[in-house]
């Protein structure tokens, strides 16, 4: 597998696919452009040129580092890429003071095992609330 930590030469429309198949949801190029483009760190996973897997961090170098965006390949998954992509970003994050992890509902577990505790004072507003309500990703109380 090549590791690769900068995006010049990503094709967008491929990382949208992954992240459809992941599956994280539909998420334009464009805007994963923008996204990785102000992210501090990333990670794009190649096996043979196929993109297999990828994760970024938001950082600002001291103070806090947001590890999201994870994804990978269904015939990837279960072989550790996940874990490896994690480890990867926590370790470019290390100098921060906090690094947090935004998961999807259920996989809690898997971040706990490496490292990560659930806050008690995170809090959110979502573009879609309601949606974001149903998928208990916020809950009203």
């Amino acid at each position: 597998m090549e590791w690769v930590y900068e995006q010049s030469a990503i094709d967008w429309g491929a990382l949208s696919h992954l992240y459809k198949i992941a599956p994280l949801g539909d998420k334009h190029p464009d805007d994963l452009k923008l996204a990785f483009s102000n992210s501090l760190y990333k990670c794009f996973i190649f096996d043979q040129g196929v993109l297999v897997g990828v994760g970024r961090a938001l950082a600002d170098g001291v103070d806090c580092s947001y590890i999201c965006d994870v994804a990978v390949h269904p015939e990837f998954q279960g072989t550790g890429l996940g874990k490896a992509i994690i480890a990867q970003l926590r370790d470019f994050s290390a100098g921060h003071k906090k690094i947090i992890l935004y998961a999807v509902p259920g996989k809690e577990g898997f971040y706990k095992k490496l490292g990560f505790k659930r806050m008690s004072t995170a809090m959110a507003i979502f573009k879609n609330q309601e949606r974001a309500l149903e998928a208990g990703l916020v809950n009203e109380t």
